[in-house]
């Protein structure tokens, strides 16, 4: 059962709840395109980047940051509720063996809203610092 707005709502069958589980994986696997190309096209850049100067410079930081932030939030609350739906999977009265698996692999969701984030933050100051001439 969904609640919405401290009322009882509809209440939501397991084929639905698959259902947005796989929405929600297919915005989680979406949110994850741009920030990657935008890095791997970064890194073949920087020469190229570096030579142009600084507003070049600032305005790469910028756009990888923005795209960044941006995937970041869209994986975050993704998965975030990616493993509501998985918990709601978990009360239903029939356990299929699909909906078994989502309940089993929803914490490995975690790795979506920390790990990766983290993995970004790690490559984006890499990035900096051969964009600022640092590294």
């Amino acid at each position: 059962m969904f609640y919405h707005g401290g009322k009882k709502g509809v209440t939501v069958n397991e084929q639905q709840l698959v259902s947005a589980w796989g929405t929600l994986r297919m915005q989680l696997i979406v949110s994850q395109l741009a920030p990657t190309f935008l890095l791997i096209t970064t890194i073949n850049l920087v020469p190229l980047i570096g030579s142009v100067g600084g507003y070049a410079v600032w305005a790469t930081i910028g756009i990888l940051l923005a795209s960044g932030i941006l995937g970041a939030v869209v994986q975050f609350s993704a998965a975030t509720e990616a493993q509501a739906v998985a918990a709601e999977l978990s009360k239903t009265t029939k356990h299929s063996r699909i909906a078994k698996s989502i309940s089993a692999s929803a914490r490995l969701l975690d790795i979506a809203k920390y790990v990766t984030p983290t993995i970004f933050l790690g490559i984006f100051g890499a990035l900096c610092a051969a964009l600022l001439g640092i590294a």
